[in-house]
C-alpha cells in the first residue's frame, strides 16, 4: 500500500507540473521532492529509490541540452522531414498571408482570457453614426424590395444616385482620396442595416468595399493608379467588379485557366511591350453594370521580355470597361435576388503592362495579393449581410408570432413555434457576436484568416437556419410572394451567400482546420519552418526548441483535458462574474481536448490528415464554436453583463457547447487507428459525454425575451431599420407590438363577456360597440382593439395577381427592349 502512495503522489505531482506546464526542471524537481517526502512519510524505501532512479534516466537525456540535439532531436528531425508533406507555393503563401489573433489562444489548450477581455471595446465614432443615423436612414427609406426585386429586377436609378453622391462605395477609401476612412465595424453597422431591408441593396454596397479594385488598389497599387482611380471609386464614378471564378475554377482559385501571354503590340498607337489575354469568367457581382474590371489570370512570358522566368504565376490587372475585345454586359439571375451579376469573355484582347495592379514588378503576385485581402473583406461582408438578416428575423417574427393567433391563442406560445422563435434569437445572438468579434479583429490591425472563415461559414449557415425557422413561423405569409411579404426573398437569396466567396462546404471541411491547425498551433509551424533553415546546427537548435515544447504541450494537454472532464470543468481559476464563471471553465475544457485531438491526429495521421476531410471539418467545427463562444462572452462583458441577455447567451452557449461535444465524439468514433480513438475517449470524456441542448424552459425564456419589447430585445435587433415607414412592413408591425400585448387583456375580457352570450353581433366591430356599451370594455379598450385589429389584419394579408401581371415581360427567344442601365 506505501509503494501505491508513493507512485500515486509522483503521478500526482508531475500532473499538477503538466497541468500548469511548468519547466521541465521544475518538473524534476517537483517530482522527486514529492517522491522523497511521501516515501520518507509512507516508510518505502525501495520504491522511492526506483522512482527517483527512473526519474533521473528519463530526465538527465532531457536536460543535458547538446545530448539532447544530437541524439535525440537530429535523428527525430531526419525522420520529421520524410514524413512531412510539402507545402506548396499557393499553401505557404496562404500560410502567410493572415495574422493569429485570440484564435490561436483558444489552441492552446490553456487560453489567457485577459488578452481577450482587454481588447478595447468596438464602437462607432461620432462621424460613422452620424452616417448610420442620416444617410443609412435615408437610404433605407427608399428602398421597395418587390420593386426591385420583381419589377425593375435592379435598383431604381434614383437609388444608383443615392449611393454614389454619399459614397457608399468607399466606406474602406482613406479620406484623403475622398472616400469615407470607416472602421470595419461601421463598414458592418452599415451593411446589417440595409441587409434588414434588400439583400440585393446590402450586396450592390458589399461587393466595392470588400475583395475588389479598391481593396487591392489600398494595398499594392501604383501611386499613379491610386490617385486617378481611389477618387473616382470612393465617388461612384467608376463601379468595379473583380473577376476571379470561372467555369473550371471556383473555390480552387489557383487553378483558374485564364491567361495572359507578354508579347509585344500595339496600344494607342504606339508599339508597346503588353499582355495578350485570354479568360471566361462568370459569377461576377457588378460586372453588368461595372466600369472597371479587376481580373486575376495566370501570367505566361515565353520570350522571357520580363526576364528569365516563363511562368510569373497569378496575377492582377485592372481593365477600363471599354477595353477593344472585352465582352460584358449579360445578366445572370441568382435566385430572384437581382444585384447586378454576370459573366465576362475575352478572347486575344492586348493590353499595356500598366494595367498590372502595382505595376510589372508585381507580376506573379497574385495569389499573394488576394489572400492577404480576402481575410479582411470575407470577415466583413457576409456575415454582415448574414447579421443583418438574422436581426430582421429577430423582429419580424417574434412581433408576427405574437400578433398572429391560432385556436384563439398567439402563435408564439404553442410549444412547436416556441422552438423555432429559441433558435432564431439564440443563434442571433451568436452570429450577432461572431461578426463583431470579427470586425473588431480587422479594426485592430489583424488579417483575421482563421476568424473570417469561421465568420463566413458558421454566419450563412445560421442565417439559413433562422431564415428557414421564420418561414415556418409565417407560414402561408412567407411563401406567397408579393409586396406585402418580407421574409420570401431573403429566404430565397440564402444560398446565394452560402456558395460565394467560398462555398461553405471546402470552407467548412479544408480550410478552417486546414489553416487553424498550423498557423494557430503554438509549435507545428516552427517544426515546419526549422525544416527550410539551411545552417544545419541552427535548424536542428530550432527543431530541438520545437520539438520539445510541443511534446510538453501534447502532455499538458492529454492532463487538462482529463482533469477537466473528470471534474466537470469545477476547477481552475478562470476569468468572469459569478454567472459567466462556469462557462469560461468549459471553454478551458474544450480548449484542451481541442489541443489534444488536433495534435493526436496529425501526429498519427501525418500528411494523410489533409484527406481526412470529415475529421478535418469537425476539428474545424469545435476551434468555431470556441470562438464564436468566446466571441459571446466578450459581447456580454462589453455590454455591461446585462441581466436581461442572460437567456440569449446561456441558449447560445449551450448550443456551442453541445456541438463541440459532438464534433469532438464524431472524431473520435471515426477516427482510423482504434487503439488510439480509445485512449483519445477516456481523456476526453472521462465521464462520458454529458452537454446536452438548450433545455425547452430556456427556449421559452428566449422566445418570450424576442416576442415583447425590452432593453434585450432592442439590442438584438441593433442596426436593423425598423422606422415604421411605408415602406417598412417590419418596422411598422415593430411599432405596433407594444399595443398589441396591451390588447391582450383586454381581449380576454371581451372573450368573456362572448362566452357569457352577453354579445350577439358577429362583426367584430359590431361586437366592440356591444361590449362597450355593455361595459365590458371602456372606449379607450375598443380604439385600442380596433387599432390592433386593423393593423394585424394589415400585417396577416397576403397579395394576389392577375395572371398577366405574373407573366414575363419578355419570352425567351424573343428580342428583348433596350432599356439604359441604372447606373
Amino acid at each position: 500500500m506505501s509503494a501505491i502512495l508513493v507512485v500515486l503522489a509522483a503521478l500526482i505531482a508531475s500532473g499538477a507540473c503538466a497541468y500548469h506546464r511548468t519547466s521541465l526542471r521544475t518538473w524534476v524537481v517537483a517530482t522527486a521532492v514529492t517522491v522523497l517526502v511521501v516515501g520518507l512519510i509512507a516508510r518505502a524505501p525501495f520504491t522511492t529509490v526506483i522512482l527517483l532512479i527512473v526519474l533521473a534516466l528519463v530526465a538527465a537525456p532531457l536536460l543535458m541540452i547538446d545530448f539532447r540535439r544530437k541524439k535525440i532531436s537530429a535523428p527525430l528531425l531526419a525522420m520529421f522531414a520524410k514524413v512531412t508533406p510539402k507545402l506548396s507555393a499557393t499553401e505557404q503563401t496562404a500560410l502567410e498571408a493572415g495574422t493569429v489573433g485570440f484564435e490561436g489562444q483558444l489552441f492552446s489548450g490553456k487560453p489567457e482570457w485577459s488578452e481577450l477581455l482587454k481588447q478595447p471595446k468596438p464602437e462607432l465614432s461620432v462621424e460613422e453614426q452620424a452616417f448610420l443615423d442620416g444617410p443609412v436612414e435615408e437610404l433605407c427609406g427608399m428602398v421597395d424590395d418587390w420593386q426591385i426585386t420583381h419589377e425593375l429586377a435592379d435598383l431604381p436609378p434614383n437609388v444608383w444616385e443615392f449611393l454614389k453622391k454619399n459614397r457608399f462605395f468607399g466606406m474602406i477609401i482613406p479620406k484623403s482620396y475622398g472616400g469615407l476612412g470607416f472602421s470595419a465595424l461601421a463598414h458592418s453597422a452599415v451593411l446589417q442595416k440595409l441587409s434588414s431591408m434588400s439583400q440585393t441593396l446590402a450586396s450592390t454596397v458589399a461587393v466595392p468595399n470588400s475583395l475588389g479594385p479598391g481593396e487591392l488598389l489600398m494595398h499594392y497599387g501604383s501611386d499613379e493608379q491610386k490617385n486617378h482611380y481611389l477618387p473616382r471609386l470612393a465617388d461612384g464614378r467608376e463601379i468595379p467588379c473583380f473577376a476571379l471564378t470561372g467555369p473550371y475554377a471556383g473555390s480552387d482559385a489557383t487553378s483558374i485557366p485564364d491567361y495572359g501571354i507578354v508579347t509585344r503590340g500595339m496600344w494607342n498607337g504606339e508599339e508597346t511591350v503588353g499582355i495578350r489575354l485570354t479568360f471566361d469568367k462568370r459569377y461576377i457581382t457588378l460586372a453588368p453594370v461595372a466600369t472597371v474590371v479587376g481580373l486575376a489570370f495566370r501570367m505566361y512570358d515565353p520570350d522571357k521580355l520580363l526576364g528569365d522566368k516563363e511562368d510569373l504565376g497569378i496575377t492582377l490587372a485592372l481593365l477600363p470597361r471599354e477595353t477593344p475585345g472585352m465582352e460584358i454586359g449579360r445578366r445572370h439571375f441568382p435566385l430572384n435576388t437581382p444585384f447586378q451579376n454576370g459573366p465576362i469573355h475575352a478572347k486575344d484582347v492586348f493590353v499595356p503592362l500598366s494595367t498590372l495592379i502595382g505595376g510589372p514588378h508585381m507580376a506573379g503576385q497574385g495569389w499573394r495579393m488576394l489572400v492577404e485581402c480576402l481575410s479582411v473583406g470575407r470577415a466583413i461582408s457576409l456575415p454582415s449581410n448574414a447579421t443583418g438578416a438574422a436581426r430582421m428575423a429577430v423582429s419580424a417574427t417574434g412581433s408576427y408570432a405574437r400578433m398572429r393567433k391560432q385556436f384563439g391563442l398567439a402563435i408564439g406560445r404553442f410549444e412547436g413555434v416556441e422552438e423555432a422563435l429559441a433558435r432564431i434569437g439564440g443563434l442571433t445572438y451568436a452570429t450577432q457576436a461572431l461578426s463583431r468579434a470579427t470586425a473588431a479583429a480587422v479594426d485592430r490591425g489583424e488579417k483575421p484568416a482563421v476568424p473570417s472563415a469561421i465568420a463566413k461559414y458558421h454566419a450563412t449557415e445560421w442565417c439559413r437556419q433562422i431564415a428557414s425557422d421564420a418561414m415556418d413561423v409565417h407560414g402561408g405569409k412567407g411563401v406567397i410572394l408579393g409586396p406585402k411579404n418580407y421574409m420570401g426573398r431573403g429566404w430565397q437569396s440564402v444560398p446565394i451567400a452560402i456558395t460565394v466567396e467560398g462555398a461553405n462546404i471546402m470552407t467548412r471541411s479544408l480550410m478552417i482546420f486546414g489553416q487553424g491547425a498550423i498557423r494557430c498551433h503554438p509549435y507545428v509551424l516552427k517544426e515546419m519552418q526549422a525544416l527550410s533553415i539551411e545552417d544545419y546546427r541552427e535548424r536542428v537548435k530550432t527543431f530541438d526548441k520545437a520539438l520539445f515544447g510541443h511534446i510538453g504541450f501534447g502532455i499538458s494537454n492529454a492532463v487538462r483535458s482529463f482533469t477537466l472532464g473528470i471534474t466537470a470543468s469545477h476547477i481552475g481559476e478562470t476569468a468572469g462574474d459569478a454567472y459567466t464563471r462556469r462557462y469560461y471553465r468549459k471553454l478551458n475544457r474544450y480548449s484542451a481536448a481541442l489541443a489534444l485531438c488536433a495534435d493526436v491526429s496529425m501526429g498519427v495521421l501525418g500528411g494523410k490528415l489533409k484527406f481526412k476531410e470529415k475529421l478535418s471539418a469537425r476539428l474545424g467545427d469545435v476551434l468555431s464554436f470556441l470562438y464564436i463562444a468566446s466571441s459571446m462572452l466578450k459581447r456580454y462583458e462589453d455590454t455591461g453583463r446585462p441581466e436581461a441577455d442572460r437567456p440569449l447567451l446561456a441558449w447560445a452557449f449551450h448550443e456551442c457547447v453541445y456541438r463541440m461535444q459532438e464534433a469532438l465524439d464524431g472524431v473520435i468514433r471515426n477516427f482510423p487507428v482504434r487503439p488510439v480513438a480509445w485512449l483519445l475517449r477516456a481523456l476526453v470524456f472521462p465521464l462520458g459525454r454529458r452537454e446536452v441542448p438548450p433545455s425547452d424552459r430556456l427556449g421559452r425564456r428566449v422566445a418570450a425575451l424576442i416576442t415583447a419589447p425590452s432593453e434585450a430585445r432592442d439590442r438584438l435587433t441593433t442596426w436593423t431599420y425598423l422606422t415604421p415607414t411605408a415602406n417598412n412592413t417590419v418596422g411598422r408591425m415593430n411599432a405596433l407590438l407594444p399595443d398589441v400585448i396591451a390588447a391582450e387583456p383586454v381581449e380576454r375580457k371581451l372573450v368573456k363577456a362572448q362566452k357569457s352570450g352577453q354579445i350577439k353581433a358577429h362583426e367584430y366591430n359590431d361586437q366592440l360597440v356591444e361590449a362597450e356599451k355593455l361595459g365590458a370594455i371602456t372606449a379607450a379598450e375598443r380604439e385600442l382593439l380596433q387599432r390592433v385589429r386593423d393593423g394585424v389584419a394589415e400585417f396577416i394579408s397576403v397579395d394576389d395577381f392577375d395572371t398577366s401581371e405574373l407573366r414575363a415581360a419578355v419570352v425567351r427567344g424573343e428580342e428583348p427592349a433596350k432599356s439604359v442601365k441604372a447606373a
